[in-house]
């Protein structure tokens, strides 16, 4: 066992002790999901922003008209409702908000905040447009939630600006 020295003199179990394989994978355990999401959503925030039939009110490929079409199977229909009465808002909305949410994610900025974020948008996507999905697990807005979840949780340890601002804070008396 390695033992190191705190600030006081005291011998502590664990301090200076050599970091090994197994310590090193666990901190970077999340940096996998952490690249695909914020991949994942920065390009579908974009991909949205870019297409001019999604951002219209109706017509095929519209968020009017996807709306339209989960409105009588959702979950929340009071939710579909609220999103139809500004279609183009709504869909700018979910636009900029999954490329704010990817962006933040990659660049592991305000990380716990970003999965917030883009939890409540796969949340609000599960409940809207593929809770009709049968069996539950062929939609895909489930697994999202589930795989934003361990970010809320544990934020970006590594390869982040948060961690650099921590380390920042440490540093400074």
């Amino acid at each position: 066992m390695a033992y190191g020295y705190g600030t006081n003199g005291t011998r502590a179990y664990g301090t200076n002790a050599p970091q090994g394989l197994k310590h090193t994978a666990s901190r970077h355990a999340l940096l996998p999901l952490r690249l695909f999401l914020g991949v994942t959503f920065g390009y579908a925030g974009l991909d949205k922003l870019t297409d001019s039939a999604f951002l219209s009110d109706s017509g095929d490929g519209s968020v009017g008209a996807m709306m339209t079409a989960v409105r009588d199977t959702s979950a929340v229909p009071w939710l579909v409702d609220l999103a139809l009465k500004a279609p183009t808002g709504f869909g700018y909305a979910v636009a900029i908000g999954e490329l704010l949410v990817g962006v933040g994610t990659l660049l592991g900025l305000f990380t716990r905040v970003a999965a917030a974020g883009g939890a409540l948008i796969s949340l609000s996507l599960w409940l809207t447009v593929s809770w009709a999905a049968t069996p539950y697990y062929y939609g895909n807005d489930l697994p999202y939630l589930m795989g934003w979840l361990p970010l809320v949780l544990a934020g970006a340890s590594v390869f982040s600006v948060d961690a650099m601002r921590a380390l920042r804070r440490r540093r400074t008396p």
